[in-house]
């Protein structure tokens, strides 16, 4: 199958959701990135040169994994899910065919995230499903499918390091908690057991999409401790 990434920023798919595309890409499944903005306000100097320093690390990330990100280049913190980018996403999703689209929750923190998120939905209409990456740290998000990333979470931490300009060791400690978090929420115990978690909301003609997901942490037998 074919999977599209969609991020906001150049370091949003690397955070949110690439323990997930590596398992599919380990798969065996075909991959494309897709950033929204360039990237210009995500740190202080010249917006140019931050833009093109951003890009080559979004590039970076990806090449891990074998894939070469399409950048948008509407301006960074500036999203709004008008015609112009509804059409954009529509013309993006109509050259990639996926049969499955990633990206931002629609109650992210950030408003750049929630525009993307909104515009993808409408730009999907019933061509495609679209799955919802968790907020960061989890904040108010209810996940409804949770992906077990322990096998790539090394390689997702790789790619959130490429991105240097943007103190990465931060989202780092961030991910570790909350994937760490996420696999404990499905049952497990280990230490070693990182999840990352997910939303999608049927809409027609897509109801359930769990077997467009690689499998979630495996299911950890319950003691009956009035048995023990």
């Amino acid at each position: 199958m074919k999977v599209l990434a969609l991020g906001a920023h150049p370091d949003d798919i690397e955070i949110y959701m690439f323990g997930t595309l590596c398992a599919y890409a380990a798969r065996g499944d075909e991959l494309a990135f897709a950033i929204a903005t360039d990237g210009s306000k995500g740190g202080k100097g010249d917006p140019g040169a931050l833009s093109r320093l951003r890009k080559q690390e979004a590039s970076d990330a990806a090449a891990l994994i074998g894939v070469t990100p399409q950048f948008l280049d509407f301006p960074d913190g500036e999203l709004v899910p008008d015609r112009e980018l509804v059409m954009a996403l529509k013309a993006l999703f109509a050259r990639e065919r996926p049969e499955l689209v990633i990206t931002h929750a629609p109650n992210d923190y950030h408003g750049d995230h929630r525009a993307l998120s909104e515009a993808a939905r409408l730009a999907s209409s019933f061509s495609v499903p679209v799955l919802h990456a968790d907020n960061l740290r989890g904040v108010a998000f209810e996940p409804t499918y949770y992906i077990d990333v322990s096998a790539h979470f090394e390689t997702k931490l790789a790619a959130i390091r490429c991105h240097d300009s943007q103190s990465p060791e931060r989202f780092v400690e961030a991910c570790r908690q909350l994937n760490g978090f996420r696999g404990q929420q499905a049952n497990q115990a280990n230490a070693t057991v990182y999840a990352e978690a997910f939303r999608f909301e049927p809409a027609f003609p897509f109801v359930d999409i769990r077997d467009l997901l690689p499998p979630a942490p495996p299911v950890r037998a319950v003691v009956n401790r009035a048995e023990t």
